[in-house]
């Protein structure tokens, strides 16, 4: 599978402040069989990456777990440290 990082950091369940990303589709073995196969693309990756933003965000197995307590405990307080984060770190 490529290797895919974000460099800008990111308050997400799914991610890493240091941009590591679980994500099934980037993993070799997957444990829901939609992992890495040389059939797929990098835009099957760009499509898995737009998910993980949208409908796919996973805070049963988390890589960052303070940010799915937070989403689970309390979205108000989850989706501020998301601008606050998108202020800070994002370019645009």
């Amino acid at each position: 599978p490529p290797v895919v990082k974000c460099l800008t950091r990111i308050w997400h369940p799914n991610i890493t402040e240091e941009g590591a990303i679980c994500l099934s589709l980037l993993r070799e073995n997957s444990l829901d069989a939609m992992g890495w196969l040389p059939t797929r693309n990098l835009t099957e990756v760009v499509f898995g990456l737009a998910s993980l933003f949208t409908d796919l965000m996973n805070v049963d197995d988390p890589l960052n777990q303070q940010a799915a307590e937070e989403f689970q405990q309390n979205q108000g307080a989850f989706e501020k440290k998301v601008r606050d984060y998108i202020r800070s770190y994002a370019n645009y």
